[in-house]
């Protein structure tokens, strides 16, 4: 039976930043994973939060990632930020970022982020949840190692590819916030189930002959089935075009695995749009959000994308967030 132990997210945001640091990563660059840890828990994002911080810990140990990474920014164009990342931490490189993004989408009315030789960024919706904070439309993409066969294909070619959008509100919370990978299901679901020895529902992995498959580690050593089919791979695709082509990082079928201790760093990348709707809305855009989420709230049953994770947000802010234990036994032996 799985145990769990009531936390605060300021005792999740510490524990994570103290095994971080213990393992070999700067206060700078821990700090802003452990508050994204502390915000994913929060959200009820289990499997992004607190459970992968020992494998945050493992690949600052072996080399994947660089915990002491020093990210590099740089304006080419007036509208454009890029940020090389230096095989470190994506949330390090992303609010060097971000810091000058959010200014500079407000001069401009438009701004974009491109992020390169990056890690594994996380919960895509934090990114653009904090960007709709600063009143703008943030739309977020992030590619991954291959993962997905194309179709009529059984060979992966590109990773689940989360893309992500957060429209804001009047209150300085998102209005909706989507956040979906090009996947059925995270991967970091399927390596929870296989971690669990439980078995997977089907449609959320195919086996190396492209066949439904319910064992997580016969769909890991295949392929993630794409979601709604084609659409999925085009999304896939898509996000592929701006997140590694367009920022410079590396192709997710040249990739090292996110997941193991082998083959390096995987040099992935992120790619940011912010927009000041002010710019384009003629200042009525926060009028007709409302109207576009009331029409879906009036509905009986009906919700948003996004609705689920700002509850959970609400209510774990007071009330604290059920971890499991065995977990907190693996971080606590790191910190030592």
């Amino acid at each position: 039976m799985i145990e769990y132990k009531t936390l605060s997210l300021s005792e999740i945001e510490d524990i994570s930043f103290r095994a971080l640091v213990a393992s070999g990563t700067s206060e700078k660059n821990a700090r802003p994973l452990a508050v994204a840890t502390a915000a994913t828990e929060a959200d009820g994002v289990a499997s992004h939060g607190l459970a992968y911080i020992p494998i945050y810990c493992e690949h600052v140990q072996c080399g994947k990632v660089d915990g002491q990474a020093e990210s590099a920014l740089s304006q080419p164009r007036p509208s454009v930020l890029t940020v090389d990342a230096g095989t470190g931490f994506a949330h390090a490189a992303i609010d060097a970022g971000f810091e000058k993004l959010i200014p500079l989408a407000r001069e401009q009315g438009v701004a974009v982020l491109a992020i390169k030789n990056s890690y594994n960024c996380g919960v895509l919706g934090y990114h653009t949840y904090r960007l709709a904070q600063a009143g703008l439309l943030g739309m977020g993409f992030t590619n991954a190692p291959a993962s997905i066969a194309p179709s009529g294909g059984a060979k992966p070619v590109v990773g689940t590819n989360p893309f992500s959008i957060a429209a804001p509100n009047e209150q300085g919370e998102p209005a909706i916030l989507i956040d979906q990978s090009a996947s059925t299901i995270a991967k970091s679901e399927v390596m929870k189930h296989a971690r669990e020895g439980k078995p997977i529902p089907e449609g959320w992995a195919l086996d190396d002959q492209g066949n439904p498959t319910t064992d997580p580690n016969v769909g890991l050593k295949g392929s993630m089935a794409p979601s709604g089919g084609y659409k999925g791979v085009g999304v896939a695709l898509l996000v592929e075009m701006l997140a590694a082509a367009m920022t410079g990082a590396t192709l997710g079928i040249n990739a090292a695995p996110f997941s193991g201790t082998a083959g390096g760093p995987p040099k992935t990348g992120q790619f940011f749009i912010a927009i000041d709707p002010a710019a384009t809305s003629g200042g009525d855009f926060a009028a007709r959000m409302a109207d576009l989420v009331g029409a879906i709230h009036n509905q009986d049953g009906a919700h948003l994308p996004g609705d689920g994770r700002g509850q959970k947000r609400i209510r774990s802010a007071s009330e604290g967030v059920a971890v499991n234990t065995a977990t907190l036994q693996r971080i606590e032996a790191l910190i030592g």
